[in-house]
């Protein structure tokens, strides 16, 4: 018979036929594609086949146990050293190297977390002594400006999908007004993506004055933003107030600040390549993804693009079950969160937008619009084994 895998041609049909692809495996083990390849390269796990015409690997059914045990192992954080004595003692039926390898790791483990809590508590101390910015009374100055409302709409539809929704986070839950001089910055950030946008405000040119409006009261200044007057923002102490086309939405703002936004979007140099956002949209929607790893508790498991550059500035979607030798010369090369690029990529609201990369793919993506540098997203990347 024929065996329908790429690259096969003729086989029995008995043991191969019970073959898993590198897919299949991923899904059956709890291990990702791209954590396969990381041990086929370490020689932790290697398939019983690679097609030679084609690259692709494939695993004989005796191979999934182990690879079940490696995906415990690896979610416990255990060395890579000691995942090859634990799988060797593991298909040796030596109980006793695999038990005290791990009683071993354990010990490591709690004594870390003593560490840590120590840590912790010192920190805490040094807190009570001292005035800790993410909770601070706010200052109480007035503020009031006047800027066009097409102008703020814009600004605020190009943040808000990135503000938080983490209970335990509650100064990221909304919009940050950042004003200084004639300058109005508008952030949003929930730690895994952040957004900025600048316009330009009257009224103010004093010193540098902050404010976090809370998300519902957010959408509600929004949805008065329909004409093309003024629009009117003060803030007097606790109380923030928009007025626009002689209606009002008014709240109070959040009793925190904000993060040091403009630390964290100081990116290093990367590669910039400006691609159609219809055309790069598809790619994303239609091509393959993984399934991020190694997410915080409570988190959902989440669907991974992985981008590279190549020579001639064409962004693509890397494939995830793929040869190796697809992404050869990439030079620039980033796992992100799909449905944030998507949720950036939808706020940006251009068919034209600049992708930049940093120097690894451990650097943030940022996403910046043609013709305005300041309105941009900026995407933390999502780590890829491989």
């Amino acid at each position: 018979m024929i065996d329908p895998r790429p690259g096969s041609g003729s086989r029995v049909p008995d043991v191969e036929n019970e073959m898993r692809s590198i897919g299949e495996m991923a899904r059956e083990s709890g291990l990702g594609v791209s954590a396969l390849r990381f041990y086929d390269r370490a020689g932790v796990l290697v398939p019983a086949r690679v097609d030679p015409a084609s690259g692709y690997r494939w695993y004989a059914p005796g191979q999934l146990d182990e690879a079940r045990v490696l995906a415990r192992l690896r979610r416990t954080g255990l060395p890579l050293a000691d995942i090859r004595l634990v799988l060797a003692g593991w298909s040796g039926a030596d109980a006793d190297l695999v038990r005290g390898l791990l009683q071993a790791h354990l010990r490591r483990l709690e004594r870390g977390l003593a560490e840590a809590r120590s840590e912790f508590s010192t920190l805490e101390a040094l807190l009570d002594h001292r005035e800790n910015p993410m909770t601070a009374s706010p200052r109480t100055r007035t503020v009031r400006l006047s800027l066009p409302a097409p102008a703020l709409a814009d600004a605020l539809d190009a943040v808000r999908f990135a503000a938080g929704r983490d209970p335990e986070l509650p100064m990221l839950g909304g919009v940050l007004f950042d004003v200084e001089g004639d300058a109005l910055h508008v952030v949003a950030t929930d730690r895994y993506r952040m957004a900025v946008a600048r316009l330009t405000a009257v009224g103010h040119g004093g010193a540098r004055e902050q404010v976090i409006v809370p998300a519902p009261l957010v959408d509600a200044m929004r949805a008065l933003l329909g004409d093309d007057g003024p629009a009117r923002f003060a803030v007097e102490r606790d109380r923030v107030t928009l007025e626009a086309a002689e209606r009002q939405a008014s709240g109070r703002r959040l009793p925190h600040d904000f993060p040091d936004y403009r630390r964290l979007v100081q990116l290093p140099p990367g590669r910039r390549v400006v691609v159609d956002v219809p055309e790069f949209r598809e790619a994303l929607e239609s091509g393959p993804v993984r399934v991020a790893e190694d997410l915080e508790p409570g988190r959902q498991a989440r669907d991974v693009s992985v981008l590279s550059t190549v020579d001639d500035d064409t962004v693509i979607v890397c494939g995830d079950g793929a040869p190796d030798k697809e992404t050869d010369g990439a030079a620039h090369r980033v796992g992100v969160d799909r449905g944030y690029l998507l949720d950036a990529l939808a706020a940006a609201d251009r068919d034209r937008l600049v992708l930049e990369f940093g120097p690894a793919a451990t650097a943030p993506l940022a996403i910046r619009r043609v013709d305005d540098e300041g309105a941009f997203s900026v995407l933390m990347p999502v780590r890829l084994d491989d």
